[in-house]
């Protein structure tokens, strides 16, 4: 497994597992505490571990926390999702900066999204499994969302949209969620 920096995102990483395929499938780590602390990660540092599960073109996202933020690592475990990361952090070098992947079944690499960014993805299969392991208890009063279609955020989806929760369909622009944790 290796570690590769995020040029967009500071402080986030893509971890690239090393499958070992033979005519049974493959095995691969997905998570190891060396190569996570190899990064200046605490790997002890995450406390719940959380899947889901979604048909094609489902959108889940943008989400992140408000207080002491949350950070996460992202892995598609079956399936593929279009990811997106953006930097919503005011002291970051890369504020409002904005990335994207393809994660995969078939790679099973492992984003860790830093506390204060806002994620979300896209299902591209049916169905595509996320798990998440994440270092906050989750606090459903510390939930932010913003806007996935925010032109502002200008994200391009790579499907249409055929559903979202109706947390999400509701959910502020950028410009008034960050409005809100500036006031």
């Amino acid at each position: 497994m290796k570690a590769r920096e995020v040029p967009l995102i500071a402080g986030a990483y893509l971890f690239e597992p090393t499958p070992h395929a033979d005519e049974r499938g493959f095995f691969c780590r997905t998570f190891d505490a060396d190569v996570v602390r190899s990064v200046g990660l605490d790997p002890a540092a995450f406390v719940q571990d959380s899947v889901s599960r979604s048909v094609r073109g489902v959108l889940r996202g943008m989400h992140l926390r408000s207080g002491a933020g949350e950070a996460k690592l992202v892995r598609c475990s079956s399936g593929r999702i279009f990811d997106v990361v953006v930097d919503l952090r005011p002291d970051s070098p890369t504020y409002l900066g904005r990335a994207t992947f393809e994660l995969s079944g078939e790679t099973q690499a492992t984003l860790y999204v830093p506390a204060g960014c806002a994620h979300g993805f896209q299902s591209l299969t049916d169905p595509s499994d996320v798990s998440y392991r994440i270092d906050q208890p989750h606090d459903p009063a510390e939930d932010v969302t913003i806007a996935f279609d925010d032109p502002d955020l200008a994200i391009d989806w790579p499907l249409p949209v055929t559903s979202v929760s109706e947390r999400d369909r509701r959910a502020p622009s950028l410009a008034e969620v960050l409005k809100h944790r500036e006031g």
